[in-house]
């Protein structure tokens, strides 16, 4: 007989996933499209030694107190702002990620949105499917270019990184804004640092990479928005509350900036008749940026050996917080299955 750790994965995952964990532990799988709601998340994770989460599912000290089992949180994320961190490490509960795995897919996903925004690529199929396509005209639905255009990146990380490479071969001319300088990425990229005022003043687009933090919460608002081009784009592919959405909307509907493209938005989802989804000059996609199969795969790999790591006492392939591990959550062992 071999004791077995019980864990609670909040949704369907990616196969090779899920057979790491049946192999090792009792599996307790949320079914369904839509994430547990906060009271089934209590119930299903009250008896478990760890849980595999989602950015849908609010990991906080009162469920970790309803939860005296749980030893490990495994976020299939690069992010974890649905986790509080520092609840978790008072506990002594062990917090991990999925970083490395999809900066190239996420980037692939933002340059995507720049050129279907630049180029109206949605407004053009909606012009064709609804038979208004009688000729070519010289000033049919014209687009911005993006060669040798400015483009803000707000937020060098891999992400910013890997998108900074994609535009060279545009022959674009790259600015970014952050806390500190990055003089290698200068250097290997070609990149400019600019403080933000002066990024968007220059940029014809402006692409968000930035963490979700208490200072980077709301950043884009009515005050930066009418500091960019009226010609500008915005490209949001990190986390909806980066940008306020009313004022955004506001923006589009104004003609402050020219148009913007958003894997992700706050609220998310947005309903179906938000004035977002209805605006032709907005594109909204649904949280896709790091929808390959490839990626997924890694990223639901990367995440169930996190887990398993975690509850076997070891490191974790990516701690989000190293320290509660010398805290150790201390709980009884469980009988034999």
């Amino acid at each position: 007989m071999t004791q077995l750790p019980h864990v609670f994965v909040t949704r369907r995952i990616p196969e090779i996933g899920l057979r790491l964990l049946r192999a090792a532990c009792v599996v307790d799988l949320w079914d369904d499209d839509m994430p547990p709601s906060a009271q089934d998340l209590r119930a299903h994770a009250s008896d478990c030694d760890g849980l595999l989460t989602l950015l849908t599912d609010r990991i906080d000290g009162d469920l970790l107190d309803a939860c005296p089992r749980v030893r490990v949180v495994s976020n299939l994320a690069v992010g974890y702002d649905n986790i509080d961190v520092a609840a978790a490490t008072a506990r002594g509960v062990i917090v991990g990620n999925t970083p490395g795995v999809l900066a190239e897919t996420t980037a692939d996903l933002a340059f995507a949105l720049l050129l279907a925004a630049a180029r109206r690529l949605p407004e053009s199929q909606a012009y064709v499917r609804a038979g208004q396509w009688q000729t070519w005209g010289p000033l049919l639905l014209l687009g911005a270019e993006v060669h040798h255009a400015t483009l803000g990146i707000v937020g060098l990380g891999s992400i910013g990184r890997a998108l900074a490479r994609r535009a060279r071969g545009f022959q674009m001319r790259v600015l970014y804004s952050g806390p500190t300088r990055q003089p290698d990425a200068e250097a290997e990229l070609g990149v400019e640092y600019a403080a933000l005022p002066d990024l968007l003043r220059a940029a014809d687009f402006v692409s968000l990479h930035a963490p979700l933090t208490p200072v980077t919460r709301g950043m884009i608002n009515t005050e930066t928005l009418r500091q960019m081009r009226p010609s500008a784009i915005l490209i949001n592919t990190a986390r909806g509350p980066l940008v306020v959405t009313e004022d955004l909307v506001n923006a589009l509907r104004a003609g402050i900036i020219a148009g913007a493209a958003l894997d992700v938005t706050d609220p998310e989802p947005l309903p179906a008749d938000h004035p977002l989804v209805g605006l032709p000059n907005c594109i909204v996609v649904p949280h896709i940026a790091s929808a390959s199969g490839p990626t997924r795969d890694r990223m639901a790999e990367i995440a169930a050996r996190n887990l398993m790591a975690g509850l076997r006492g070891e490191p974790l392939l990516h701690a989000v917080n190293p320290a509660a591990i010398g805290i150790g959550r201390q709980v009884e062992p469980r009988d034999y299955v």
